[in-house]
């Protein structure tokens, strides 16, 4: 399936009836967007004159986004950037071994997935911001939410893209010919179009969800993600502001039981997306929880088990170990579901509290704010079971704030894998454990298929 092709949306009477305002939108509605080669520019106009149908085509993007591409709890970025950086081990011999084994090519099937997959999903963003604009009829109420819904969707996407691609096109139509002839934009110009996409979305979405379950993004979730665009592009004291506009709203309450922090009705997530069923629980358990050595498939890697501290709770409540008795593997264990439940016990978190602290806790401390940066610290220390940070220079408390990221944050959506590119550590780490590992290996290589069906997105990234 080419990059932009066209979204035809089929809706199906069982879903909507479901998808009303204020309800969950997104369950067992995986099959209400359908990606079709392109036969004309426009997903019809009657989808978006209609509040049911209109949140119906949000919701299939919510499902694609749980289930494909950089967000996809088993196949997306937390597998495949967890493999090729130091969280993880890899058991079987599938193409996927390519991130695992450092051999990725332009062919790479995975590769080429999650750019489809996310331009895909971009798209339809597009098709929901273009919808709702023109609709004469959905009120005015909805069609603020759902712009800004469209709109961080988009920022979001196009941000994960850029941290692995590099230089990349940002798409804000669905003109099919306009798009199969874009060319790549430079980082610095990505990262304004992100905040500027963020920033009109913080100003139409509400602080309050519009469900009980906080599965469709609120003006929080926005300010989360630009207080992590803000601290990968070096703003450090945008990025201490927005994470403080988090922290200090009345929605999230701190959790002390690590226990509870990935359970759906957690008081420290932001944002998660719901399973496809009420009796399902996350890809993420059913991916990463094994019973028997040793794994088929995915393990912790021991020595990124055997860094943590003495004491951390983390390795105690987050990772579990399995032996045959003569050998013992590592498994992620912040998700303790792995099949179904009589009703869903926990939903994949994407944003979160605990990162608001670390990403203020950074900025304080590459602006000279050390007391602050360490208050931020030693909360997720304490939690943890550990005693107060012992670092006095800044670059002690940023050496602690980033294995800190490194211990909490594990399996989460790549952060380990950027965090390593943006401190500038990524080459003396993976040089050690990645066979014939080169600093053009930070960015992965652009889709052959995509380069020959549009030469202007050539040339592509150096080493490959």
């Amino acid at each position: 399936m080419k990059l932009y092709n066209h979204i035809k949306l089929n809706a199906k009477k069982g879903c909507i009836i479901l998808l009303l305002v204020f309800t969950p939108i997104y369950q067992s509605c995986d099959s209400y967007v359908d990606v079709e080669k392109p036969n004309s520019q426009l997903i019809s106009a009657a989808v978006f004159e209609d509040v049911a149908t209109a949140n119906a085509a949000l919701g299939g993007l919510y499902a694609k986004m749980r289930n494909n591409g950089v967000l996809a709890g088993s196949n997306g970025m937390s597998l495949y950037t967890g493999l090729y950086a130091d969280e993880l081990d890899w058991y079987q011999t599938t193409t996927i071994s390519n991130f695992y084994n450092n051999t990725l090519t332009p062919s790479e099937a995975g590769v080429a997935s999650i750019w489809n997959n996310s331009y895909k999903q971009i798209y339809e963003a597009n098709s929901i911001i273009e919808g709702v604009t023109n609709s004469v009829s959905l009120p005015e109420v909805n069609r603020i939410q759902l712009k800004g819904e469209a709109l961080f969707i988009r920022a979001l996407i196009h941000f994960y893209l850029m941290n692995l691609y590099g230089d990349i096109p940002y798409i804000k139509t669905t003109d099919f010919e306009q798009n199969s002839h874009v060319g790549r934009m430079s980082i610095s110009l990505v990262y304004d179009n992100v905040i500027a996409d963020l920033n009109e979305a913080a100003t139409l979405l509400p602080e309050v969800y519009v469900t009980a379950e906080r599965v469709r993004p609120n003006q929080f979730a926005v300010k989360a993600l630009l207080a992590r665009v803000y601290l990968y592009k070096g703003d450090y004291a945008a990025a201490s502001n927005e994470a403080s506009a988090v922290i200090n709203s009345s929605l999230y309450v701190w959790e002390t039981d690590l226990n509870k922090v990935f359970l759906k009705a957690s008081t420290t997530t932001i944002w998660q997306f719901m399973p496809n069923a009420t009796t399902m629980n996350t890809t993420e358990g059913t991916s990463y929880i094994f019973n028997a050595g040793p794994p088929s498939s995915i393990a912790l890697k021991s020595n990124f088990v055997n860094a943590f501290e003495t004491d951390d709770q983390r390795k105690v409540k987050w990772i579990r170990s399995i032996t045959n008795g003569s050998n013992t593997w590592y498994h992620a264990y912040k998700y303790k579901q792995q099949t179904t439940t009589a009703s869903s016990v926990e939903y994949s978190v994407v944003l979160r509290l605990a990162e608001q602290y670390l990403i203020r806790a950074e900025a304080r401390a590459r602006q000279g704010e050390l007391t602050n940066a360490k208050s931020d610290l030693n909360l997720i220390r304490n939690t943890a079971g550990l005693a107060n940070s012992t670092a006095i220079t800044e670059t002690d408390i940023i050496m602690d704030i980033m294995n800190q990221r490194r211990f909490e944050l594990f399996t989460e959506f790549g952060n380990r894998f950027f965090d390593l590119k943006r401190s500038g550590q990524i080459d003396a780490v993976l040089a050690l454990t990645k066979p014939g590992w080169n600093s053009t290996d930070k960015l992965w290589p652009l889709p052959a298929v995509e380069l020959n069906v549009n030469p202007n997105l050539n040339p592509q990234n150096p080493g490959y």
